[in-house]
Parts: structure tokens; sequence; C-alpha cells
């Protein structure tokens, strides 16, 4: 009945009802420099955690991290540049960059040097695109970095360099995009937020296409002091830290990155010839008002409600979730309860992956990343396991997806959930051609 309705409700308003779907993905992270190391890496369940090397991490009870391995901004930007921004923005350039190309919109052409010079193909010049990122902590390595030379001359590209929207900003620059441009917090949901504030932009009747996505650059001593502070951050110091529904978990893993998707309207899409990832056709954003920190498994299952509800999804429709799953203690509960309340009895017959497990938490990038890898999945067919995964917390009893499994997955959940009951959630429908 639902999806009776969705067809009735494309062909009477189709302006209304514009189908959005992905056809460019780019990312960096901990356990690969492009979206298919990564995706093949999360396949084979290797990790992104190790101790931590940014700076010495000697005397702190939190010591491992996702920190990026071999990534190159000098690729994407020149030394002056990489020198003016910080590193959320540098992430954020590199997979926009990557997700542009594979959506078949630029021809990256690298010089004698190594550098990435690129041009517009036809027939959709970037110049009238939009752009929107979500950070949650935005620069504050840099900040820090100012903070501790404070006897020196502060930079007069301090301020610019380290804000939230500066990703969404110098993304737009560096491609030439003079089209909506946003730069959004929302703590962990922030990659979440900015994709489906993008697919709720073309579904409303925006005409260009849209670049949306997560970067963060948090590891830095301030931000593992705080979140260990607050309780959040595993004390394991091996590769092994991120532990989603393990009975032995004891907090996240701190990681960097970014991902960015490319969005547009699917007539667009098909009339450029373009490849398809897949259609987002849902989006629910709630905010639980109940604590700064704990999670409330009444507000993010509102958003897997709303999510569906846009969706015209039932329950027993959903074939796959992507759970937010960072490994904490209260965080895994929560979202486990979210996910019954939600979904009810079916909620056992979903398999259910943390790729935070891999990847650690990358804070606003870990939502667009774990988007993308949904998508991988459903175009495969497979489910990348939850690593680390041996001994289940009995009250976290779903269908954990280990090793990686065969799946015929049709319309897919992806979960974001942050501090302060921040929630966002996307449902994915496969598009077979």
């Amino acid at each position: 009945m639902g999806r009776a309705l969705e067809a009735v409700l494309y062909a009477i308003i189709p302006d209304a009802m514009k189908r959005v779907v992905v056809t460019g993905t780019g990312a960096v992270c901990p356990i690969g420099n492009s979206l298919d190391e990564a995706w093949n890496n999360a396949k084979a369940g290797i990790p992104g955690a190790a101790l931590i090397t940014r700076f010495d991490a000697s005397d702190l009870r939190w010591r491992v991290a996702g920190e990026l391995k071999g990534f190159d901004a000098g690729k994407y930007l020149s030394i002056k540049e990489i020198n003016r921004i910080d590193a959320f923005v540098q992430y954020a350039v590199a997979a926009s960059r990557m997700a542009v190309e594979d959506a078949g919109l630029i021809r990256e052409n690298p010089d004698e040097h190594g550098h990435s010079e690129f041009r517009t193909l036809n027939p959709r010049p970037l110049a009238s695109a939009g752009v929107v990122i979500g950070s949650s902590r935005g620069g504050i390595s840099t900040l820090e970095r100012a903070v501790l030379r404070s006897r020196r001359r502060v930079s007069a590209y301090l301020m610019p360099s380290t804000t939230i929207s500066m990703a969404a900003s110098y993304v737009a620059q560096n491609l030439g995009i003079k089209g909506y441009c946003l730069g959004i917090s929302s703590a962990c949901s922030s990659g979440t937020s900015a994709v489906g504030e993008a697919y709720r932009l073309i579904r409303a009747g925006y005409e260009d296409l849209m670049l949306c996505g997560g970067a963060e650059a948090p590891v830095c001593r301030i931000c593992i002091e705080g979140y260990g502070a607050s309780g959040a951050l595993s004390r394991i110091a091996d590769s092994s830290a991120s532990r989603p529904f393990d009975r032995r978990r004891d907090g996240f893993v701190l990681s960097e990155g970014a991902c960015i998707l490319v969005l547009e309207g699917y007539e667009d899409a098909v009339k450029r010839g373009a490849r398809i990832y897949g259609e987002i056709v849902g989006y629910g954003n709630t905010t639980d008002a109940f604590h700064q920190t704990a999670p409330s498994p009444e507000g993010e299952a509102r958003a897997i409600n709303a999510a569906l509800n846009e969706a015209c999804l039932r329950p027993e429709d959903i074939h796959f979730v992507s759970a937010h799953g960072t490994s904490t203690p209260l965080g895994d509960r929560s979202e486990t309860e979210a996910i019954k309340r939600s979904l009810g009895r079916h909620a056992y017959n979903i398999p259910v992956t943390a790729v935070k497990s891999a990847t650690g938490h990358m804070l606003a990038a870990s939502g667009s990343l774990e988007a993308a890898f949904t998508l991988m999945s459903m175009k495969e067919g497979v489910i990348p396991p939850t690593i680390h995964l041996r001994e289940r917390d009995p009250d976290c009893d779903l269908d954990y997806v280990t090793g990686l499994r065969e799946a015929e997955i049709q319309y897919a959940l992806c979960d974001s959930f942050g501090f302060g009951g921040m929630n966002a959630v996307l449902v994915f429908k496969k598009l077979d051609f």
C-alpha cells in the first residue's frame, strides 16, 4: 500500500516528489584514501585504529585513534593552501574531488609532479551546483596549535580556516561552484544530516546537483582528553578497541576523514547517462529533548520512523540496517532498543552491521561514509562485518553481521545519532537497470 501510494504521488505531483539519486562518492578515512580502498578494507575486516602518532599520548589513558595513513593533500591543493586551511577542509576537498570525478563531472589530469589539474565535463557544469558539508569539531586541531603557540603571532587565517562552514565554502571555491552553500554542525549526525538536507533540497525542486557529506580532523590532545573525560572513549590500547555491541566494549575510537556524495535528480542523472549508486527515499531528523550526552531510544526510534514514513515503507520492507554502532556501552544498547521499537518483531530478521568497528568514529564524516558503504552493500549484495564482536552483550540481541555476508538488499536504513540527542536517519533504495 505504501509503495502504491508513492507511485501515485510521483505520477500526480512529480515536482513535489522529485526523485533523488547518488551518482558519485569520494572518501578519505583510516582504512583507505579512496572510497574503493576503504570499501574493500571494510569488507575484509581490516581495522584502522592504532596508537596515536599525531602527538605524544603516552601520558593519557586513551592512546588509540583512527588516523589517515599516507594521505597526500598535495594531490589536491597547493602548499600555500595546505598551510592556510585546517586538515578537515583538506579532507573535504580531496573527497569532493574524488566524488565529482566518480560522477563523471570532472576529469583529473595529474601533472609531472603528481599534482592534479581538472577540467569540467559537459553536460552538467559545476558552477551552479550546491554544497552542504557537516562537521562537529571543524578546525579544532588548528585552534589547539594556535593556543599552544600563544606567544607567537596568530595567523590571519586562523579564524576563517577553522570555521565549520569552511569545508563547504572551500570545496565550492576549489571546484568553481557558485550555487547553494551551507556548512552545518549537529554533532555526530552532521554528515548524515548534510546528505539529508541536500536530498530535501533536490526533492523540493532545486534544479542542480549537490555535493554533501561530512569532514572531520579531531585527532588532537584536546579532543582525546575531552571525549575521554566524558567517558566516551575506549581505554583499550590496540586495534581492537572499537567493539560495537560486544559485552567488553568500553567506548569509541576517535577518528578523522571525510566522505562526500554527489546527489542529483533521477531524470537528470538518467539523461546524462550517469552511473547511479542508489536512490534516497527517506530522511528522518529528530531531537531527543532528553540529555546533553545520554541517548534516548525513544528519540532515535522517532527518527527511524520519520524516515520510514517519508519513504512510504513498512518495517518489513527493510532488508539491512547500517548502525551508528559507536561501541559505547549506553549508545549501543540504546540503538538496539530504538531499532526494536521502530521495526518491531521484524527487527530480529534484519542484518545489522557497524563499520565503526573498522573505521572508528569519524564524527560527522562517519554518517556519510556509512551511507556510501550502504549504497555499495546494495550494489554488490554484500554486508561488511562488525569486527571485534566476540562476546555479545545480552542487551544487544539483533542479527549483527560478524563476517562478510551476501544479502539481497532492496531498502536499507542508515542511522546516525549525536550528543544533545541529534538524530538523523536515511533510507536508501536499490535501483535495477
